[in-house]
């Protein structure tokens, strides 16, 4: 490895970052403005991905590290120009479900296509049924863009944009979005031309099979240090009219890991299910964090992270199968491959957390028939690790921000009464699990509003791990106590508001292994209250 290739590698990674930020500050959406809820990656000319920003999440990421051959394909290279971007939501192409649209742009220099630069984004509203588990087909969830021209030789296609403006319920930032990402990539595009200009590079074919080969090299070595194994998991969660079981079966061998998921339940009526871009990458996510963090994330070190999944399951889910919510399922395949691993490698992974981001969104109607559209995202906590706690309302896998109160209130006519960690709700053991949030939410004066929430863990929360009890389940409830499923449409009635609760992380190891000194500290910070503290630790202040 010379020095001039790994500043290059460098400075690939922080373009891709650049890339990201430029997303960030000209997204509309509160959702990827506040939450970060985006991708960001460079490609070369085969579609290989070379870099990721750090900024991103990794079922965007990963998805996208396959997206971009399937654009190379659809487009055809030799009818790429310069001053082309193109633009899909497809789930089984892009990341998952309609809500997310992917733009990617072919870089040219000299001439010749030297490369892509690639973004995905969550916007707020994609028309349909709008942003629920309820619709039945994809056909319903909201408008598809298949692969196409979003510019063509830098003519913008007004058709797309008539078409998004008459078929979303918030336009002028889906619209807004669309050019932010396409104004990411322009960033990247020139600051790629730079750095070829500044080294006197034609191209970076070079570069890129060096970084691919580099990544493959170091991670195959991590994995060759692993012992020859097969071990498998399965867990039980809510899924939507009935439950869902998630199993798989991970093998280690000299070159690679393989995580098969025969044995998970079929798909769901509704729109729970996951195409199979999706729980690729999460279970590669899993696997990766835990055998190969240090390695950089691209195609080479992807690549000995090896998934299957049989057709007609939740997690390979076919068209027209509804995929609005993949991600409620498909933010619990890494604690599932956490299952597994943990078989292999004791004392490595985390307990089962809350897995799904705590997401939910509402419609708001004036009193004149003015119409909002606000979505947020929260977390519960994670599951306690092996040495320490788990995280208060972080959110693992995804990585997303939770959205400011501030930022969630001006985005429509809501109003956040409240927002606060949830006591007792991280699963007691010797490391104890993360704290959920309470959250109480209402309509402005004047406006109706109809609730969708997007959540899980309500009939099976995160279990604990060797001893480590379960943590707090998923609650979501009226004022008056009325009771609703963790995936509910429903009506707030005036006067009245939506409580929540969202779920806690297992615990790890025995209650009564924990450090007495840790208790007396978790009632001082009020996360678990003095009653919790006498039964679950035998704790006396």
């Amino acid at each position: 490895m010379s020095v001039q290739d790994q500043i290059q590698w460098n400075r690939l990674i922080s373009i891709v970052e650049e890339q990201a930020q430029a997303l960030i500050r000209t997204a509309f959406s509160t959702s990827v403005r506040e939450a970060g809820d985006l991708s960001a990656g460079i490609y070369d000319r085969r579609g290989r991905m070379l870099a990721q920003a750090v900024t991103g999440t990794p079922g965007h990421v990963n998805a996208m590290a396959a997206a971009v051959a399937h654009f190379i394909r659809e487009i055809g290279e030799p009818t790429m120009r310069e001053g082309d971007v193109y633009v899909t939501n497809d789930p089984w192409m892009g990341t998952g479900h309609l809500h997310d649209i992917t733009v990617t742009t072919p870089v040219f220099h000299g001439g010749a296509l030297v490369g892509f630069f690639a973004c995905t984004a969550h916007v707020v509203d994609i028309g349909g049924r709008g942003f629920g588990a309820d619709g039945e087909s994809v056909y319903e969830e909201g408008l598809q863009i298949p692969i196409l021209r979003f510019a063509d030789k830098g003519e913008v296609n007004q058709t797309l944009l008539q078409m998004l403006r008459v078929n979303t319920r918030e336009p002028d930032q889906v619209i807004g979005d669309l050019y932010a990402l396409a104004a990411c990539n322009e960033v990247g595009l020139r600051r790629l031309r730079a750095m070829l200009d500044e080294y006197a590079l034609a191209d970076i074919e070079s570069l890129a099979d060096f970084i691919i080969d580099a990544s493959h090299t170091a991670t195959v070595a991590a994995i060759a240090r692993l012992p020859r194994a097969t071990a498998s998991n399965a867990m039980t969660t809510d899924g939507y009219a009935t439950p869902i079981r998630l199993a798989c079966t991970v093998t280690t061998h000299d070159d690679h890991v393989l995580v098969d998921f025969a044995g998970t339940s079929a798909p769901d009526p509704k729109g729970i299910n996951v195409p199979f871009i999706y729980t690729c990458a999460y279970a590669a996510y899993a696997l990766k964090i835990v055998l190969a963090p240090e390695v950089p994330n691209n195609a080479g070190s992807l690549a000995p992270f090896r998934v299957t999944a049989p057709e007609n399951t939740i997690v390979n889910a076919r068209r027209p199968h509804p995929v609005a919510l993949r991600h409620v399922i498909g933010h619990l395949i890494p604690d599932t491959v956490f299952g597994a691993l943990d078989q292999i490698l004791p004392n490595t992974v985390p307990a089962e957390g809350a897995g799904a981001l705590c997401n939910f969104q509402v419609s708001l109607r004036g009193q004149d028939g003015e119409r909002s559209e606000v979505l947020t995202f929260n977390s519960g906590g994670t599951g306690a690790r092996p040495t320490l706690d788990g995280l208060n309302a972080t959110a693992f896998p995804s990585g997303v921000m939770t959205m400011p109160v501030e930022a969630t209130e001006h985005a429509g006519p809501i109003v956040i009464y409240a927002k606060e960690l949830r006591p007792d709700s991280g699963g007691a053991g010797r490391t104890r699990g993360g704290l959920g949030q309470f959250m109480e939410v209402g309509p402005r004066e004047g406006y109706a509003m109809e609730f969708r929430a997007q959540l899980d863990r309500k009939a099976f929360p995160a279990r604990g791990r060797d001893g480590g009890a379960p943590g707090g389940p998923t609650v979501v409830q009226l004022s008056d106590g009325t009771d609703f499923p963790a995936k509910a449409r429903f009506a707030v009635p005036s006067g009245q508001t939506v409580k929540l609760a969202f779920p806690g992380g297992g615990g790890l190891g025995s209650p009564s292994k924990r450090d007495l000194q840790a208790v007396a500290r978790d009632v001082r910070l009020g996360y678990i209250t003095e009653e919790a503290a006498k039964r679950d630790y035998g704790w006396q202040p």
